[in-house]
């Protein structure tokens, strides 16, 4: 369609609240939005185009169509949109690139509680608390409380398991209460959770003064031993009170979120309040933005950070006014299921949580730019280096793993302008070469890339500026045959290391070497790129031979297929569970035969 026939189709729209989602000339859907009078909104683009920012201006270029879908209010348009843009990830909606989801603390509803951690809230009789800023964070919260009130740490399930094994060292280094002995109750456990729970409601003041007029009372009754437990707990408390990390964020009462703008490079900062105490941030960087895009970008930002949460705060103060900002608290007020107010604070202590949010965010955007001038440097004296026509702002390196052979896999792992580009990072099984043959499963690997690239494969397009392969000249050579046999012409070099097993030098399958070791800041990168590639490969492969392992166990035994396989390993955890419990406790899982069979295959294996 034309620029005056997308116009006029526009104008004919009716003034009800929807979405609209835009086309180009291939079908792609490339930019969704919402409105609360279509006809209104949707016009605006194709009005004066001078009013638009650069983004707009090139979205609205690449327009061929556009189709809109009505809804009964701005809510549902707002909740349609969200869903519409998870599904299609159009190339100008502001995007939260970073999927690594926001987690929670999860406290489960049974008579032996464990704490762990999940990326969603879900109704089901459990405690949440957070969302923490990464799975980091939470998993340390988790640690630290584990410390301060001796919860066990292990893989037993209780009450299960309660004097089955004899208890682990973890008790005897008083790390543990020792549920597994027996000798602690359902209800002092209990006890233990609740204080836990106290801690993340931010009530560690509360909680200490209880327990010290506990043990003042237990001192007066001559109770001198369970004093004293109570005085080394209350001395925990104080500690993880110190602790570098924010145990409290949850029902936190204020999220104040600030967009800040450097050049075309934009940072959004989240910093989260707890009875006026910071207790938890993240931010996101976003790149091709001006200064118009701010009520989009944080309108994005609160839609797409607290949907997958299912939650919200009480208070979200923003930087800048949005322009859908009823829409907007309508829908956190119903993720929340009480009233969540959407604020543009103008003073107060408001003004100054937004504020230092804002401070955050532009440190963020210096620090960013810092670095990749550093890192374009860094870049700059590689190429030169090597000689390359250009500077490698793509990198790709392999690693090959196995244990004795066994369970051969390769790691791919791209580095974009000097950082880990995971969403390219790519597994393989080796297929045909011999295990120990890590030349013979280079080529195929190398092989097996260039051939899904070279076939129009998105997932393994664009081809990048080097390739590193981690090994000699021989690993070198092996990988150059492949490029050659498909007449790829990209740069490619070994990773020859050192005896403390760092990257001192590239070589080409011809041998010429160029040291690195003299230049600091390669040397680091090299470095860096060579230590992600190994873990990768070394992970991978363990979960390869961890899965083949339980399979082992289970394999064979009548009637107990893939299905049943997983159900067992949900209920009990481990292939060692399994073989520790009961007929009775199989039967819960499996048919009555099928629970024979498989407690009489761990009692022949014991035998």
């Amino acid at each position: 369609m034309t620029f005056d026939e997308l116009k006029e189709k526009a104008h004919r729209l009716p003034l009800l609240p929807g979405v609209y989602l835009m086309h180009d000339k291939d079908g792609n859907v490339i930019y969704v939005g919402k409105a609360k009078a279509l006809r209104n909104r949707v016009s605006q683009y194709f009005a004066d185009l001078s009013s638009h920012t650069v983004k707009t201006r090139r979205m609205i270029s690449n327009i061929d169509t556009f189709e809109t879908i009505f809804a009964a209010s701005e809510l549902d348009a707002l909740l349609l949109e969200n869903t519409l843009i998870k599904k299609y990830k159009p190339k100008y909606n502001i995007l939260l690139k970073d999927d690594k989801g926001y987690p929670f603390i999860r406290i489960e509803n049974v008579p032996y509680p464990r704490m762990n951690v999940t990326n969603r809230r879900e109704k089901d009789g459990a405690k949440y608390f957070g969302p923490y800023g990464g799975r980091g964070t939470a998993n340390m919260a988790i640690r630290l409380l584990s410390e301060t009130f001796l919860l066990p740490s292990c893989s037993r399930r209780f009450p299960r398991d309660i004097g089955k094994e004899r208890p682990c060292l973890q008790l005897d280094m008083k790390k543990c209460c020792g549920v597994c002995t027996g000798k602690i109750s359902e209800d002092a456990y209990q006890d233990l959770i609740r204080q836990c729970i106290q801690v993340l409601e931010g009530k560690s003041d509360e909680l200490e003064a209880q327990l010290t007029a506990q043990m003042e009372h237990e001192a007066e009754e001559m109770n001198f031993e369970q004093a004293a437990v109570l005085r080394d707990r209350v001395r925990a408390i104080q500690k993880l009170r110190q602790s570098r990390i924010a145990i409290v964020t949850g029902g936190a009462d204020t999220d104040a979120i600030a967009f800040a703008l450097r050049g075309s490079r934009a940072c959004i900062v989240r910093l989260s309040y707890k009875g006026g105490i910071l207790v938890d941030r993240n931010r996101i960087l976003l790149d091709g933005l001006d200064e118009g895009d701010a009520s989009d970008a944080l309108e994005s930002f609160a839609e797409q950070y607290y949907a997958p949460l299912g939650w919200a705060p009480k208070n979200v103060c923003l930087s800048h006014m949005v322009e859908n900002g009823e829409a907007l608290e309508a829908f956190l007020t119903e993720l929340r299921g009480s009233k969540c107010t959407v604020l543009l604070p103008q003073k107060g202590e408001k003004r100054r949580e937004v504020q230092l949010a804002l401070d955050n965010a532009m440190l963020e955007l210096a620090e960013a730019e810092d670095l990749e001038q550093r890192t374009g440097k860094t870049l700059t004296l590689l190429q030169e280096m090597l000689g390359m026509e250009s500077v490698p702002a793509r990198m790709e390196s392999y690693d090959i793993s196995h244990l004795g052979g066994t369970d051969p896999v390769a790691s791919m792992v791209v580095f974009q302008n000097g950082r880990p580009l995971k969403s390219a990072y790519r597994k393989f099984r080796i297929k045909s070469a011999e295990g120990g043959d890590d030349y013979g499963s280079l080529s195929e690997v190398i092989g097996r890339r260039l051939d899904r690239a070279l076939s129009g494969d998105e997932g393994f397009l664009p081809l990048p500026d080097i390739f590193l392969i981690d090994g000699g000249i021989g690993q070198a050579k092996a990988a150059q045959n492949e490029l050659d046999k498909r007449n790829v012409r990209v740069p490619l070099y070994g990773m020859v290391k050192d005896e403390h097993h760092r990257t001192r030098a590239l070589v080409t399958a011809d041998g010429q070497e160029f040291g690195i070791a003299a230049t600091p800041a390669v040397f680091a990168l090299l470095g860096r790129l060579q230590e992600e590639v190994h873990r990768f490969a070394i992970t991978f492969q363990r979960d390869v031979r961890g899965k083949r392992m339980k399979k082992s166990s289970l394999d064979g035994i009548p009637g107990l297929g893939e299905v049943r396989e997983k159900k067992l390993l949900k209920r009990f955890g481990t292939v060692r569970a399994i073989s520790n419990a009961t007929v009775e406790e199989l039967r819960e899982v499996l048919p009555a035969q099928v629970a024979e069979e498989v407690y009489r295959r761990f009692k022949e294996k014991k035998a």
